[in-house]
């Protein structure tokens, strides 16, 4: 029987041993990850862009499992991006403790720039933020030294603001004062160009400060944030420098491996650390995951990787030369510590019967006013048209959540009687103002109609596809359903609990891709309506929504 209940035990310690977790661990766009340890939790937080509210904060038991607990910005005295593109706004925050105070530096790009906010508790209220304006540059991120003092590093332009090449940027330190969280004394350099100025590396960003035996260390991104991202490391025995860098410099890239290889990782970079309570050291950094040819629609998410120190020195990831989709648990898994998963494959069901929209679902821009309701009728989200238009810099009636897999679907219920052709309401797919796709019930003449619009360069919408809704279920609910297939979206349509009907199968996803669209964000499926510019008293009642992630990949470990 001892021998049982031993060969039960050893079991039991094999398969934990054995069991891994699942990258990017957190899908979709939640790029530029920054972490800090507190006690026994793990917080990490994410840029945002224009989307409001702004900075998600994460909490986690296993550095694995993953919690949203609040927003850093969710007040619009903190964060105002109307009038700004969905790739300008919040750019790289970065989080730290010190002294019972937690503290966010980051960028709000064309609206303020740089700021520190502080919270007792990560899940908020975040104070208002405090405004740096001798910091001419992004990015940047507090350290706190051994002596009590701390500092604010960052991304600033070339000496004398006169660069050598396109790219060409430094590292940049100033003393921060923790009374009045403003800078002092004066700016010093730290890192010129990059690693090896001669070679005339670009786009040198996203640094982090940290200390160990001895040594200041200074991480940072390299390269810019597409294919040729990378994360590169120095060290200096004084603060202020002189910095050296890692001979073996990069301490993590993507960018040598063949980019037809079987389900690439690639643009991997922009990492911060984190340091376990058994004394292992993890990074969090920024990756993509294209369908084909370099095109992605997901953006840059999260991903977690082990660090080796050898001689010395920080390596991320050194047993693979490709980043793995699969590693073991850092530490014992808290899956019960998570209210939803962020990464595997997994389905949302969202049936607007709570009091509050979940903290998951995300704007565009900054709301004015409070143009939605969950209470008007039990169990429906209803949302006022306006006449702000998705093609627009303003804050459209949309409510959105995140493309998190190359295969998913998204599909909602919808009541609505559209009263003119200007009215619409329906399910969208968006990576810009200029590149979405809209599925929607809407008018045209005396009928009402189901129609398919594809986004253009201006402000107007091209009408892909449409069919007559018949008269006798124009008053009836109508599903719609958006799948994407990697390199295709295909939209559906039903009446009720009826079958679907194919739209329009095998459009092009590529024109929702960051390689076609440009910017920083990833793709995102809203519950969208609007009056297209004219002033409207109707609305749309959303009965639920659906979202439903199945990448092969991830099958294999579930």
């Amino acid at each position: 029987m001892k021998k049982y209940f031993l060969l039960l035990f050893l079991t039991f310690c094999v398969y934990n041993a054995q069991e891994k977790y699942s990258n990017p661990i957190l899908m979709g766009f939640y790029p530029d990850p920054s972490i800090c340890k507190v006690e026994d939790n793990y917080y990490l937080v994410n840029s945002s862009f224009a989307y409001f509210p702004g900075i998600p904060v994460f909490q986690s038991k296993d550095l694995v499992n993953w919690k949203l607990i609040g927003h850093v910005l969710d007040r619009k005295e903190q964060m105002n991006t109307n009038g700004l593109g969905v790739s300008r706004g919040v750019f790289a925050p970065s989080i730290r403790y010190h002294n019972g105070l937690f503290y966010v530096t980051c960028t709000l790009v064309d609206a303020g720039g740089n700021f520190i906010v502080t919270a007792k508790d990560p899940a908020g209220p975040w104070s208002n933020p405090v405004w740096i304006p001798e910091i001419n540059g992004i990015d940047p991120s507090p350290f706190f030294d051994d002596d009590g003092k701390a500092y604010i590093v960052y991304n600033s332009v070339a000496p004398d603001n006169k660069p050598l090449y396109d790219g060409h940027r430094t590292i940049r330190i100033y003393e921060l004062d923790l009374d009045s969280l403003k800078v002092r004394g004066d700016e010093h350099i730290l890192v010129n160009g990059g690693t090896d100025l001669s070679k005339r590396p670009i786009w040198i960003e996203g640094p982090h400060i940290f200390k160990k035996d001895g040594y200041y260390f200074l991480i940072a991104a390299e390269g810019g944030t597409g294919d040729n991202h990378s994360e590169v490391v120095f060290r200096s025995k004084n603060l202020l420098g002189p910095y050296e860098p890692y001979a073996k410099n990069p301490i993590l890239t993507q960018r040598h491996l063949d980019p037809n290889r079987k389900n690439p990782i690639t643009s991997t970079g922009h990492a911060d650390f984190v340091v376990t309570d058994g004394g292992d050291w993890w990074a969090v950094f920024l990756g993509c995951r294209p369908y084909d040819n370099g095109y992605y629609n997901t953006g840059r998410e999260t991903f977690l990787a082990p660090v080796k120190w050898i001689d010395g020195w920080p390596v991320i990831n050194p047993d693979y030369e490709e980043v793995q989709y699969f590693y073991p648990y850092p530490a014992k898994p808290a899956k019960e510590f998570a209210e939803r998963k962020y990464s595997g494959n997994f389905i949302i069901v969202d049936e607007f019967d709570e009091d509050e929209l979940s903290g998951d679902w995300i704007y565009l821009r900054t709301p004015e006013e409070k143009w939605h309701s969950l209470k008007e009728k039990e169990g429906f989200l209803r949302i006022n048209l306006r006449p702000e238009t998705c093609s627009g810099n303003g804050n459209p009636s949309f409510i959105g959540h995140r493309q998190q897999h190359i295969k998913c679907s998204a599909e909602t219920k919808l009541n609505f009687s559209p009263e003119s052709e200007f009215e619409k309401a329906g399910l969208v797919i968006f990576q810009n103002e200029k590149h979405f796709y809209y599925l929607c019930k809407s008018k045209n003449k005396l009928n009402d109609r189901v129609q398919l619009f594809k986004s253009t360069s201006g402000n107007e919408l091209e009408l892909i596809e449409e069919a007559i809704v018949p008269a006798e279920l124009r008053s009836e609910d109508i599903r719609l359903k958006i799948v994407s297939e990697g390199k295709e979206y295909s939209f559906h349509y039903a009446w009720n609990e009826g079958e679907w009907n194919t739209f329009l199968n095998k459009l092009d996803a590529s024109f929702l891709s960051t390689k076609v669209a440009g910017g920083f964000v990833g793709a995102v499926f809203g519950l969208y309506a609007t009056s297209s510019g004219k002033i409207s008293s109707n609305k749309a009642f959303y009965d639920y929504f659906i979202y439903r992630g199945n990448d092969d990949i991830f099958n294999k470990n579930e």
